[in-house]
């Protein structure tokens, strides 16, 4: 079983951190382009963008995620990764459906057709005290902002270094 798909779905549908689900699987397909479901994890990555844009009132940018992970859910099927892509189109279109409406945020809650992926998420749900399905909270600004509240100091560090290397590089 793929780890990073467990840690997202976990993250998903557990904590309901979408920002982290991004970051997971998007880390893994980096790693690891040559996977043959890289295209199925892009779109993953592409719900729990749009879900994390939703939550915090960016319809436009939610739609736009939505409808790219539909897109590519339409040409290949999560099948081989133990989700059921037929429902999760359904719930994509009703997503779009009230963002462009602006109707309230409501959680996706993917439908895991592998008995034994979703009995190891299960699993490791319970041993963090977490409770699978539990709606994102919504006062937690931490969770819902995180890409404002996170420490950036790092990334901001490297493509410092990358521009004056690129810049020494044309200096010279």
């Amino acid at each position: 079983m793929n780890e990073h798909l467990i840690s997202y779905l976990i993250q998903f549908h557990a904590v309901r951190d979408y920002f982290e689900c991004h970051e997971l699987l998007e880390e893994y397909w980096k790693l690891h382009p040559e996977d043959r479901y890289a295209h199925l994890y892009v779109a993953l990555i592409q719900v729990a963008v749009g879900q994390y844009h939703e939550r915090r009132g960016n319809r436009s940018g939610a739609v736009k995620m939505y409808q790219s992970a539909t897109s590519k859910l339409k040409l290949s099927s999560l099948t081989p990764l133990g989700i059921s892509s037929e429902d999760l189109l359904e719930q994509l279109d009703e997503r779009v459906q009230a963002a462009s409406l602006g109707l309230e945020f409501e959680d996706i809650d993917m439908w895991i057709t592998d008995e034994s992926l979703l009995q190891e998420c299960m699993r490791r749900t319970d041993s963090l005290s977490l409770e699978w399905g539990a709606p994102s909270p919504k006062w937690d600004d931490a969770l819902i902002h995180r890409h404002k509240l996170r420490d950036r100091s790092e990334v901001i560090a490297a493509r410092a270094a990358a521009l004056e290397l690129r810049r020494s590089r044309e200096n010279s």
